[in-house]
């Protein structure tokens, strides 16, 4: 009888590989497209709920280059792009618009996009590894 002679591999997470595809593409865009992205897909209260902003019409101003978001405003579209890169890349555009506005069991019921103005990105993107990688 022949001996199995494979060795074991490290299983490489699901997420691994679109999480770095999301990374590279939140870091090479200018934030005038991310805020295009963002208004088209989540539209532009939601865009502007993430950026902690209170006026709407901002995020087309940002969106057209007009103006430019302040740098913690920035922060949170592109950490929102990357998340929502993420789960596009894993899944779907529907799926991951419905991921972001939908209660998170990971992240005590509330909706990533909200967690993402309240300043908990970190805690959006380990949701989001874990729904990748089926957790």
């Amino acid at each position: 009888m022949p001996s199995d002679t494979t060795t074991p591999t490290a299983t490489v997470p699901k997420s691994a590989a679109s999480a770095e595809r999301a990374h590279s593409i939140t870091v090479r865009m200018h934030i005038s497209d991310i805020a295009r992205f963002l208004q088209d897909n989540l539209g532009q209260r939601l865009t502007a709920r993430i950026a902690n902003i209170n006026d709407p019409k901002q995020v087309g101003k940002w969106a057209s280059g007009d103006t430019t978001p302040r740098p913690e405003a920035e922060d949170r579209l592109r950490a929102a792009l990357q998340v929502f890169q993420l789960i596009q890349d894993a899944e779907s555009l529907y799926t991951a618009r419905a991921w972001m506005i939908g209660m998170n069991p990971q992240l005590d019921d509330e909706a990533p996009a909200q967690c993402i103005a309240d300043g908990r990105k970190r805690d959006v993107m380990v949701a989001a590894r874990a729904y990748v990688d089926g957790g």
